[in-house]
């Protein structure tokens, strides 16, 4: 094991790795957010507190400081250090790759990471989100509705047809509202990456007059009900929205649109 970090659930706090002195002050920097990953719950989160962390599979022989139990993650998979107060990341070589916010990272090439940056190990099976934000911060994550452990369900076959404003479910045409069609569209051109919340209001409600921030005035509650009526009215399962608390949604998905 390389460092001794902290492993938490956003409902308590619980020491995972080794255990901290009594009194330590934990010099936080940045934190991993598990949004899927086999054996962690849904919104486990761990600080990034050394200049080194290592991620991968645990094994009789090692336990890297974040351990996961799926076959498709390597022992060694990838690290992260502290370079000049930036996180940046390095596949260590992995048999099945990594993938920051959906392209493949090429094996020891330095990649810096920005908050919101989505990290994908095990063809998708292992999400991860990168945040500078502390975990002391409550930022909280929602599990995604399609989440199961060590398998990927399939998603149902969708078309998107923008001109018309229409999607395509398994053969079923369902016409898209204005707003449905806004937000849709936000989170299909920024598909595995965090979509803050000002930059959803400022596309989805243009018509609305700004605030005293200059984000239009919308309020959380007009944000979370439309999010709910595109889950329900197109299915669940069919635009795999994960909402980060605070911050904004991700769309997780590979969409087919014309």
């Amino acid at each position: 094991m390389m460092n001794s970090g902290v492993i938490s659930n956003l409902g308590g706090w619980r020491n995972a790795l080794a255990p901290q002195s009594e009194g330590t002050k934990l010099d936080n920097f940045a934190c991993l957010y598990v949004i899927r990953g086999e054996p962690y719950r849904s919104g486990t989160c761990v600080n990034l507190t050394a200049d080194e962390t290592l991620v991968g599979r645990v094994s009789n022989e090692f336990t890297p400081d974040l351990a996961f139990t799926n076959a498709f993650i390597s022992r060694k998979h990838f690290v992260i250090r502290k370079e000049q107060e930036q996180a940046v990341l390095y596949d260590l070589g992995s048999r099945h790759g990594t993938e920051i916010n959906g392209v493949l990272a090429t094996p020891n090439k330095p990649y810096p990471l920005k908050s919101f940056d989505i990290i994908k190990l095990a063809r998708g099976m292992t999400v991860i989100h990168f945040s500078y934000m502390f975990a002391d911060q409550t930022l909280e994550i929602e599990p995604l509705s399609v989440t199961r452990q060590l398998e990927m369900p399939e998603i149902p076959p969708l078309s998107i047809h923008w001109e018309k404003r229409e999607c395509v479910v398994e053969g079923r045409r369902i016409s898209m509202s204005e707003k449905e069609y806004l937000l849709i569209r936000v989170l299909h051109d920024n598909a595995n990456r965090l979509v803050p919340l000002e930059e959803i209001k400022s596309k989805v409600w243009p018509e609305r007059t700004p605030g005293t921030s200059g984000v239009p005035d919308v309020t959380l509650d007009e944000l979370n009900a439309l999010v709910y009526r595109v889950r329900k009215k197109y299915g669940k399962d069919t635009f795999p929205i994960s909402a980060v608390r605070g911050s904004g949604y991700v769309l997780e998905s590979e969409l087919k649109s014309s």
